[in-house]
């Protein structure tokens, strides 16, 4: 990710599991989102990318809200505060039960080997 990033630009470091640009409403703030199962997912085609959930900037003052489809921006209606938390507790609960199915998928060793690194506290 460079330091400096230009207006328009995507920058995307699958290896990093980060995607970063410069707000699109044109405020200049940086807007970093980490990528994975649980978060952000990046696809590109024809050069185009698109970055799904949308973007919600509700920490910075423009509260912008976003999604970037084959390379452009489709605005979003701006949410309340109440919709802002509620949207954090909905990810928040899809992350804990993406964790959990892993955890089960993986099956009794891998839960008793969890389960005997946190007795000897190495957890």
């Amino acid at each position: 990710m460079p330091r400096d990033l230009s207006p328009g630009v995507l920058y995307v470091s699958e290896e990093y599991g980060v995607a970063g640009h410069l707000c699109a409403c044109g405020c200049g703030n940086k807007v970093i989102v980490p990528l994975g199962p649980t978060e952000w997912t990046f696809h590109e085609k024809a050069g185009r990318p698109t970055l799904r959930p949308s973007i919600g900037n509700w920490q910075l003052p423009c509260r912008s809200h976003y999604v970037i489809t084959n390379g452009r921006i489709e605005w979003a209606g701006a949410w309340s505060e109440d919709a802002v938390i509620a949207g954090r507790r909905a990810e928040e609960a899809r992350r804990v039960a993406y964790y959990a199915k892993l955890d089960r998928d993986r099956g009794f060793w891998h839960r008793l080997w969890k389960r005997i690194l946190k007795i000897i506290g190495r957890n």
